[in-house]
């Protein structure tokens, strides 16, 4: 028996949105499965804020056909709404309340009730790591701290579709560490994550798809290894035993740069499977044992300026 796809988080053909004469989305298509983390990667200024203040309801489209959880966000605003949650650039939470009173206050805001607000704020302190500072004022907050209590605010509708727009930004390594994990755990969970974020390290390590923005249209779209897969500079690295293997493997493939302090050959490859087994197929037609193989593919880096033309000044390396 056939079984019928499910219908995707989020669908949009051809969004449009301009302000004045500057075009700010030119014709941009998404697809976002449900249960998945997405991320929109670009620069300042791509058009990444405005394409989820359209999805979120905040602002309208010029044009185009969208879909949010199954519903239009111009005609059916408040059915969307009641399906998301949104965290924004900057922190939405209020400063003279403690961390429990934000969470309460939005607990209100969906009509959950007494009773259910204050347990629904309960677990989401405990969720966030941030019990302990339940009853402090959020201005004593570090920015971490109030970056999580800022997602569990959007979150306290038990939304299935969370948009993020660069919920780690500002944020230290460690503190940009345990927010990728709070993603990572929402998306077990069966949350649609729709990520927007300047760090291309960022995309790479959450990212089940990646869409890649620049001057409001989409210039690349598909897994993190797909996209490095779209540049030169892919190798497969093996290594050899001995010199006679290094020298045996160079002549039968006919091509790479060798490393004979190494005895290794690096091979040019887009790092795909075929063309892994393509390559051992020739070795092993001859004979040749390879020790050790890698493979090494460009990163997001430079997919990005490859696109573009221009370096993602934002990357950063977070160990």
């Amino acid at each position: 028996m056939a079984t019928t796809p499910s219908r995707p988080a989020i669908a949009a053909a051809g969004l449009r949105k301009s302000f004045g004469n500057l075009v700010v989305l030119d014709g941009i298509d998404l697809h976002v499965a449900e249960g998945t983390i997405f991320a929109l990667l670009g620069p300042n200024g791509a058009g990444k804020t405005t394409t989820v203040q359209i999805l979120s309801t905040l602002i309208g489209a010029d044009g185009g056909e969208i879909r949010v959880a199954g519903h239009d966000p111009a005609r059916d605003p408040d059915e969307v709404r009641a399906a998301i949650g949104v965290t924004g650039q900057f922190s939405a939470v209020d400063n003279l309340l403690t961390g429990e009173e934000n969470l309460i206050l939005m607990a209100d805001l969906h009509h959950l009730g007494r009773a259910e607000g204050r347990r629904r704020a309960a677990g989401l302190l405990d969720q966030f790591d941030l019990a302990g500072a339940a009853k402090k004022p959020v201005a004593t907050y570090s920015g971490g701290m109030r970056r999580r209590l800022d997602l569990a605010m959007g979150l306290v509708g038990d939304p299935r579709l969370v948009f993020l727009d660069e919920p780690t930004a500002g944020l230290d390594p460690r503190s940009r560490r345990t927010m990728w994990q709070i993603i990572r755990d929402l998306a077990a969970d069966g949350v649609t994550v729709f990520l927007t974020t300047q760090y291309l390290e960022e995309a790479d390590r959450l990212a089940d798809r990646i869409a890649l923005l620049d001057h409001g249209r989409l210039v690349a779209e598909g897994s993190p290894d797909e996209l490095k897969r779209l540049v030169p500079g892919g190798h497969i690295r093996l290594q050899f035993a001995d010199f006679d293997g290094l020298e045996a493997a160079a002549r039968a493939l006919g091509e790479g740069v060798r490393e004979e302090e190494e005895l290794a050959l690096n091979v040019p490859s887009d790092g795909g499977v075929k063309s892994l087994r393509t390559l051992l197929d020739r070795l092993d037609a001859v004979s040749i044992e390879v020790e050790e193989l890698s493979v090494h593919t460009p990163d997001l880096d430079d997919v990005f300026l490859a696109l573009t033309g221009r370096t993602e000044h934002t990357k950063e390396s977070v160990r």
